[in-house]
């Protein structure tokens, strides 16, 4: 089984029917036309993905969520499958057209959020739905994106995260951070390629004549870790690697930071996420150093040196046995920073 079938297969978050089950959060001042419009896109997603498989495609299961008045408990209040529930894939916190949610007021939401992301949920925002995660701390030592309007207040108020405001999207595997209020689109479609596969999503942006070719180049290579798989003490390094994965790792001392024996940790490694952790770990550095490859002009080698890898030669051999191309051949193919500086020096 190759890289890609090891992302591309059933997760468990998956119910027995091959539901994947995704959460839109209505929270007070949340943008009603995000919620309703991503609802639309996954339900048209649905009927092109029957449409391909049958009966035996997968679907994504679309719930809405908000705070109960009375219990101040978050509960579904719209849901497109009544059938046993399972645990939530992904949650999209929607953007805001009024003010960033943060404060007392949210304080329950981002508890929600914050034992969604312990059992492996993958969290998702657009716009300033970036201040819930950022409340909650799960931003801390990453790097995200939001509206440009709200990046600055984001910086101040949470100096822990570097936040880029030119990325339409960043991928970080656990979580995703989208930009624009528009970016909504992009968001949904990366999370039906995760879960329907790269068919569904193309014929579903035909569809709402959205041009997908410059988003494709993006989708076809990310990284989507396994992280519904329920043991937390693995989850909990998975967690670790995304802020890590660039220091010099070692089995025993990511055994020891799981508080496990070596062989233990091995097994329950492989056994939750698919991969060997040395192959873990090189998926998370070949995925930024393709962002690094496609966003700047940084060099072949210091791009190397940034993830992890002292030998070149190394480097560029597992860049190639993951993605199919050299990194050389990744960076003329699919590199916008140097086809936008090449047009700067040529004008």
């Amino acid at each position: 089984m190759g890289a890609t079938d090891r992302v591309r297969g059933r997760t468990d978050s998956e119910g027995p029917s091959g539901l994947a089950e995704i959460g839109l959060l209505i929270y007070p001042g949340a943008q009603s036309a995000a919620i309703s419009g991503l609802t639309d896109l996954f339900t048209v997603a649905n009927r092109l993905s029957a449409e391909r498989g049958g009966p035996a495609s997968r679907a994504l299961r679309i719930s809405h969520w908000q705070s109960n008045a009375e219990s101040g408990q978050l509960e579904r209040v719209f849901d497109t499958h009544r059938v046993g529930h399972v645990p939530l894939a992904a949650v999209i916190l929607p953007p805001s057209l009024d003010s960033e949610p943060c404060g007392d007021a949210f304080a329950a939401h981002v508890r929600w959020i914050t034992a969604q992301h312990a059992r492996g949920t993958v969290l998702c925002s657009i716009g300033c739905g970036a201040f819930l995660l950022a409340g909650a701390g799960l931003l801390n030592g990453r790097t995200a994106t939001t509206h440009w309007i709200h990046a600055d207040r984001l910086a101040e108020r949470f100096p822990e995260i570097h936040v880029d405001r030119d990325k339409l999207i960043i991928d970080d595997g656990d979580m995703i951070t989208a930009g624009g209020v528009m970016a909504r689109v992009d968001l949904g479609l990366r999370l039906i390629y995760r879960w329907l596969g790269p068919s569904v999503m193309l014929a579903t942006a035909r569809f709402f004549v959205v041009d997908a070719a410059g988003r494709e180049q993006r989708f076809y290579s990310s990284f989507a870790p396994r992280l519904h798989h329920g043991d937390g003490a693995i989850l909990q390094i998975q967690h670790w690697l995304q802020l890590h994965y660039a220091q010099s790792l070692t089995v025993v001392a990511l055994a020891a930071c799981a508080k496990l024996g070596q062989r233990t940790f091995l097994r329950r490694f492989r056994q939750a996420t698919g991969l060997k952790p040395i192959e873990y770990v090189q998926h998370l550095r070949i995925d930024k150093a393709r962002e690094a490859l496609e966003f700047s002009t940084l060099t072949i080698n210091e791009i190397a040196w940034a993830v992890g890898y002292e030998d070149q030669g190394a480097f560029r051999k597992i860049f190639r046995r993951i993605l199919g191309l050299s990194p050389g051949e990744y960076r003329r193919r699919f590199g916008i920073a140097e086809r936008d500086s090449s047009k700067a020096a040529a004008a």
